[in-house]
């Protein structure tokens, strides 16, 4: 399998899940909606699919061009990135969104270091509504540090003893997490958005990747029985982490569960997707929101703010309100940026 040829439409609709987790949370709904697993999901989607593109082009090449790996990063990241971010300064600027800017928080975010300021910094001086650049930012770092890895463990190691080291590397940051918590006493915001601390839930995925890769692997879980039990194994998990509230569980384990709970449940939704729980993902709303997620991403909590400050809605209406300016919006930047993009990255693989 060619990386050209490599498109997981499933992906689309666990892409579909997250993002909808996340504006549900951020649309008033946060105390019954997990918009936080949202954000895990998606790092977690990441490390697999950067991880399986990295191992198609070794496979192919024996090697990793670095060149064309940020060049398409470049490509898929950028634009939808800085269009958002100077739109939404704009409308801050001119007054349609209430705004104490400061231009080295702006530089902040420009910078790919969101979450760092987050920590370190003011967040009111941020441009408005865009906070949830912190995860961009951990994603951004993951991409500068990991294809170099990548590429010299490669070279000397097989895929299994690679993910053994990153599986150990994750039992690492989960220390350092509990250490900051209950050594350090460190405040939520720390472990939350820093990148030395939710690394763990990319690099999850990346173990996938390389270990019983659903695509390029040999397919596990046959057995319908022990296939759904490592899903309602993981289903439980997820759950548990989700009711039990004790902030240092929250901040420590919780991370690391959710991420090997996501296991089975990227697996099997990849390799059984004609299964009754899973061929819902295939439909084609799922699908559109899927291809459109990233910009959905960024553009939300903006167009959550404008249908609260303009439309006076009630919550319901916020919800219904704000997705459809959302859900436009991220059309619109699919249609006239995001494909044009899509086809230059293409031209690297010939």
């Amino acid at each position: 399998m060619s990386q050209k040829g490599f498109y997981i439409q499933s992906l689309d609709g666990l892409r579909a899940i997250a993002v909808m987790l996340v504006f549900a949370g951020h649309a008033g709904l946060g105390h019954i909606i997990p918009g936080g697993l949202g954000v895990t999901i998606f790092f977690f989607l990441s490390g697999y699919l950067i991880t399986t593109l990295m191992r198609l082009e070794f496979e192919n090449t024996d090697n990793i061009s670095l060149t064309k790996f940020y060049l398409r990063r470049v490509y898929r990241i950028f634009p939808p990135f800085y269009i958002v971010l100077i739109l939404v300064m704009l409308l801050s600027l001119f007054g349609v969104l209430e705004n104490h800017m400061r231009w080295y928080a702006v530089m902040a975010q420009a910078l790919q270091m969101t979450n760092y300021y987050l920590i370190f910094g003011n967040p009111e001086y941020l441009v408005p509504g865009l906070t949830v650049l912190w995860s961009l930012s951990v994603e951004e770092h993951f991409y500068l540090l990991f294809p170099l890895s990548f590429m010299l463990l490669a070279h000397r190691f097989s895929y299994a003893r690679m993910a053994t080291s990153i599986a150990i590397f994750c039992a690492l940051v989960l220390l350092w997490r509990i250490y900051l918590v209950t050594g350090l006493h460190t405040p939520q915001v720390r472990t939350y958005y820093a990148t030395d601390t939710r690394i763990d839930s990319i690099m999850f995925g990346c173990i996938m990747a390389l270990w019983n890769n659903p695509v390029l692997d040999p397919v596990r879980f046959n057995g319908k029985v022990k296939a759904l039990a490592a899903l309602a194994l993981s289903g439980a998990v997820l759950l548990f982490c989700l009711l039990y509230r004790d902030p240092a569980f929250r901040e420590t384990w919780r991370y690391s569960l959710q991420g090997m709970a996501l296991f089975p449940v990227f697996y099997l939704a990849i390799t059984k997707s004609d299964w009754p729980l899973f061929t819902w993902l295939n439909w084609g709303v799922l699908r559109f929101i899927g291809k459109v997620s990233y910009t959905a991403y960024l553009i939300h909590p903006t167009a959550i703010e404008l249908t609260i400050k303009y439309f006076h809605t009630g919550a319901i209406m916020t919800f219904i309100v704000g997705l459809a300016l959302t859900l436009g919006f991220s059309a619109l930047m699919y249609h006239l940026v995001e494909r044009h993009m899509s086809a230059l990255r293409a031209r690297l693989h010939q």
